[in-house]
């Protein structure tokens, strides 16, 4: 007999019983009830599920309905040979072991026995440590056979899905580097995560951050409505055999018309950055993936307005990102079919957003790029076309100061001359005085003759006014100085509110004026600054302030800024300010030049906009 305390000793250090999963048991075939009812007292005893079977029929109905690791099983069975039977349960049955009984000695037996699949073979009465030993060898073996080949189809999988992603990757690599603009980019990434040769999730939602990252936004998505609609359209890629490639071509030129209807849901979605506590807020600001499941993200409830938008409770939302700003989610979901999302499945994703993300900073860095060469082409052009107007201004502005003196100072000489030279011809009676003294009355006349031609050349006419925008004005004068601020790395400001004011001025002349002051504000910071150009309508007024915050004014020369010919620069005329003055008070407005909080200077400018209205009511009376 067999000792039950014996069977396994309790020294080993792992039990037998651990090899076995939960519900798992084992059977007992033998025709002899004896045998049956020690085998089963004792494995019962270790804490093992025991079933037993007294003929082959019965075991392949206890095979049915169990789920058996082990089968003790007897050569000489009333209904069939045990050996026999072996031939056809290892085949059928890979994760079954198998011990044979038999109550005789043959060595040929055993052997074929173990080369038809048998685990281990034991010769009838069995000892203790036999016993013992092969049933703790047999679950093991088991055990390490069933979780190698787990571990094999996880390594399979694992390399399928690697080789996948990087075909993907490929793929949609392809079509970022042929998708400059964003649109196409951001289509392309929704496709990829959609196509069956992709991550295949139902639908994809993508909100970006606005400019300035104060709001996120639903900005586009992919997929259908509703089950109905999934159908058809895998329908009719089954049928025209479309490859990720196709859909990908096509999706560029039908610009996505087919998701009207989940554009509108997602462009619906709306969270201010700073709302810390929503679910989609929360994954931008901790950059990883959440999963929510029933509705929950973990243990916390998601916003049910996000809920109801998507009608969907299971999805997974994946930040996008680049090193130094966050940029968005995905949120993508198995809508139609249901499928739980896998952990497989959010690794997948979190690769694809990290090359997604990659995409969309390259689709903004070139829209920064075009922007500015189209501001460097603007600028370029402004250049060639008024390259010459700085320095004619001025030169014709110094030309007419100076010669408005010359006329009042030369004048008043040359008129006493002539005078006095028409006197003292009228006196005279000697011939030869008289003749040159008629020189000299002539030549008198001629140069006043000269000074009224000049003054009437240097005399302005009067300002050719037309209603006109301002904001361009301002625009195109910034962009003259692009260069130089650049160069000197200034930044400007503008701060043009909307509408676009319109006002009844000389375009040219307000562009001169213009010039004059924002080249005085870069000529104030050498070392740098902020320019700011602000723009503020009121009732009957517009204000135009220009700032610099630049070394300022030394205070005894501000009331002289404004004089003809006064300068404190090594270079120039002196006649900048002077000539704003003029041009404001040909316009009717007010310039006034103070200190400003930064410690720099502020110009404003105050223009009427009754005027404006004066004159259009005036081209309509007329």
């Amino acid at each position: 007999m067999i000792d039950p305390q014996a069977v396994f000793p309790a020294n080993e250090t792992t039990s037998s019983k651990d090899h076995l999963d939960p519900g798992e048991s084992i059977v007992i075939v033998d025709d002899s009830d004896e045998i049956v009812l020690i085998f089963e007292s004792l494995l019962t005893s270790e804490g093992f599920t025991v079933h037993t079977a007294s003929n082959a029929a019965e075991l392949y109905q206890i095979l049915e309905r169990e789920q058996v690791a082990l089968i003790l099983l007897d050569i000489g069975l009333p209904d069939c040979d045990g050996s026999e039977l072996l031939k056809d349960l290892a085949p059928q049955y890979p994760d079954l072991s198998i011990i044979m009984l038999t109550g005789t000695t043959d060595i040929k037996v055993a052997l074929s026995c173990l080369r038809h699949g048998a685990d281990d073979y034991l010769t009838k009465p069995v000892s203790i440590d036999e016993f013992s030993l092969a049933i703790h060898k047999a679950l093991q073996k088991r055990r390490l056979t069933i979780d190698n080949r787990r571990y094999q189809m996880q390594l399979e999988r694992t390399n399928y899905r690697t080789q996948f992603l990087h075909q993907l990757n490929l793929k949609m690599n392809s079509a970022y580097l042929n998708s400059i603009e964003l649109d196409s980019v951001l289509q392309s990434i929704l496709v990829g995560i959609t196509a069956e040769e992709g991550l295949k999730f139902n639908r994809a939602f993508l909100l970006l951050f606005n400019d300035d990252n104060s709001e996120l936004q639903g900005t586009m998505a992919i997929g259908p409505p509703c089950k109905a609609d999934a159908n058809h359209v895998w329908q009719k890629i089954k049928e025209n055999d479309l490859h990720l490639s196709d859909i990908l071509e096509k999706i560029k030129t039908s610009c996505m018309d087919n998701d009207v209807e989940l554009n509108a849901i997602v462009q619906s979605l709306r969270v201010p950055a700073d709302e810390q506590d929503h679910v989609l807020i929360a994954a931008c600001s901790n950059r990883l993936s959440i999963l929510v499941v029933n509705g929950l993200a973990g243990n916390q409830p998601v916003s049910s307005q996000l809920l109801n938008s998507l009608q969907e409770n299971n999805f997974i939302i994946t930040p996008l990102f680049s090193p130094h700003k966050s940029l968005g989610v995905i949120i993508a979901d198995n809508f139609v079919t249901a499928h739980p999302i896998s952990t497989d499945d959010i690794n997948s994703l979190e690769i694809f957003a990290s090359q997604a993300s990659l995409a969309i900073e390259h689709s903004h860095l070139y829209e920064d790029m075009q922007n500015k060469i189209s501001a460097l082409e603007d600028v370029t052009q402004e250049l060639e076309k008024n390259k010459d107007l700085l320095i004619d201004a001025e030169r014709y502005s110094a030309v007419g100061h100076m010669s408005a003196q010359l006329v009042h100072a030369i004048r008043n000489p040359i008129t006493s001359i002539g005078g006095i030279a028409r006197l003292l011809a009228k006196k005279s009676d000697d011939e030869k005085t008289q003749k040159f003294l008629d020189m000299m009355i002539m030549e008198s006349s001629r140069i006043e003759s000269t000074l009224d031609d000049l003054f009437n050349f240097v005399g302005e006419e009067e300002p050719e006014k037309s209603v006109q925008p301002l904001y361009p004005l301002i625009r195109k004068s910034i962009m003259l100085f692009y260069g130089s601020m650049k160069k000197q790395a200034i930044h400007y400001q503008l701060n043009l509110p909307s509408p676009d004011p319109e006002l009844f001025i000389d375009s040219t002349l307000i562009r001169q004026m213009l010039l004059h002051l924002i080249r005085n504000g870069i000529e104030a910071m050498p070392s740098g600054g902020l320019l700011t150009v602000t723009c503020r309508t009121e009732e009957t007024e517009i204000f135009i302030t220009i700032e610099d915050t630049g070394s300022g004014i030394v205070a005894s020369n501000l009331e002289r800024v404004s004089d003809p010919f006064f300068t404190t620069k090594t270079y120039g005329t002196g006649m900048g300010l002077s000539l704003v003055e003029k041009i404001v008070a040909e316009h009717q407005g007010r310039f006034s030049l103070n200190y400003s909080e930064s410690g720099g200077m502020v110009a404003q400018i105050v223009l009427s906009r009754e005027e404006k209205n004066n004159s259009t009511a005036n081209g309509v009376n007329g």
